[in-house]
């Protein structure tokens, strides 16, 4: 079985963090420039919890909340189920989700398949 270390390395430790204060309309278009589902939100340079695509549509859309004027800090997920914050010596080192968690399974799966393959061909 793989660590996260070993997940974090295959797919990169870079993350998109927002100030707790950004408008979720703000959140929302970062989220779509970077083609990602979660961002971290900080306040004073400290980890808070995460704003996702299902926080929104949960806490603002169903709820008939503005996302011009709502912060993220008002509806952003501190248990997360779906995006795993890592922290190593409490820095934040990188987010797994369940996608991760997915290709990293397959792409075990397929190694073990080439492994086999190797293996009765030799």
């Amino acid at each position: 079985m793989k660590k996260v270390s070993d997940i974090l390395k295959r797919k990169g430790r870079s993350v998109v963090t927002i100030d707790a204060a950004t408008t979720v309309l703000d959140a929302l278009k970062l989220m779509a420039d970077k083609n990602i589902g979660s961002v971290i939100i900080s306040e004073h340079g400290k980890y808070l919890g995460l704003m996702t695509e299902r926080d929104y549509a949960r806490k603002v859309i169903l709820l008939g909340r503005s996302s011009h004027e709502t912060p993220v800090r008002e509806i952003m997920s501190e248990s997360n189920i779906r995006y795993l914050p890592v922290f190593v010596d409490d820095e934040l080192s990188g987010i797994v989700s369940i996608n991760d968690l997915v290709t990293e399974t397959i792409l075990s799966h397929l190694e073990t398949i080439e492994h086999l393959k190797t293996y009765i061909q030799s």
